[in-house]
């Protein structure tokens, strides 16, 4: 019979399956950030419609559901749920990082780090920036805290950020980021959740970068049309 303490070391199954976990969660948030991605590269878009076309799709989403719920109702919810992801999706993050790190043998450095890719070794400071990046992107666009006219529309905001060269700057920066994140992302995304194999990896890397690239570059369309002035 072996008895252990509170302070000895978890089993090597224990902390497999803790690890399992926190990968899923990491895996679920992810998705639904993703998902939040989407929509929101969509609407971002209507900004080719014209200030009143943008506008108007902006008010919709604080009053969709209207009778039936009151304003801003859905859209607290989806607040509330991408807060929880992104929580979530952080705390996974740094949990797995340490966990990793405490299981490292002192002084020994892994071959396998030099074979890594570029954007699986920035993961970590590429997600603090992004996270960074999201308060300045809702002081800006969504409040209008620092944004120079924030108590202007949604659109003429929009235009005014982006026609800030050093903002439009940080915004790409940060996509550049968000980009390379997605893709290592998706990836082990599909190997936590099992739709992935060794004959299908190439495949699922071929979607990620592609998915990812379509992506950032519907995000990056705006700023750059605002600065060269194909919105204004």
């Amino acid at each position: 019979m072996t008895v252990t303490d509170s302070g000895q070391r978890r089993t090597p199954k224990a902390a497999k399956t803790n690890s399992v976990f926190k990968k899923v969660v990491m895996a679920v948030s992810g998705i639904v950030m993703l998902l939040y991605l989407v929509a929101h590269v969509v609407g971002n878009l209507k900004v080719f419609a014209g200030r009143e076309s943008f506008n108007s799709y902006s008010e919709w989403i604080r009053t969709v559901g209207e009778p039936a719920v009151p304003s801003y109702t859905v859209l607290t919810v989806v607040r509330i749920v991408l807060i929880v992801a992104v929580v979530a999706h952080f705390w996974a993050a740094v949990s797995l990082w340490r966990q990793a790190k405490r299981a490292r043998p002192d002084r020994y450095v892994t071959k396998k780090a030099v074979a890594q890719s570029y954007a699986s070794r920035t993961m970590r400071w590429g997600g603090v920036i992004v996270l960074l990046f999201i308060v300045w992107h809702i002081l800006d666009l969504t409040t209008g805290t620092v944004n120079p006219d924030g108590d202007a529309s949604p659109y003429d905001r929009l235009v005014a950020s982006f026609s800030n060269p050093f903002s439009t700057a940080f915004y790409v920066l940060a996509l550049i980021l968000l980009g390379m994140h997605l893709r290592h992302g998706i990836w082990s995304a599909t190997q936590t959740l099992g739709q992935s194999n060794k004959r299908r990896e190439r495949t699922v890397n071929a979607f990620a970068i592609a998915f990812s690239t379509v992506l950032i570059a519907g995000f990056l369309l705006v700023p750059f049309s605002v600065l060269f002035g194909l919105v204004d």
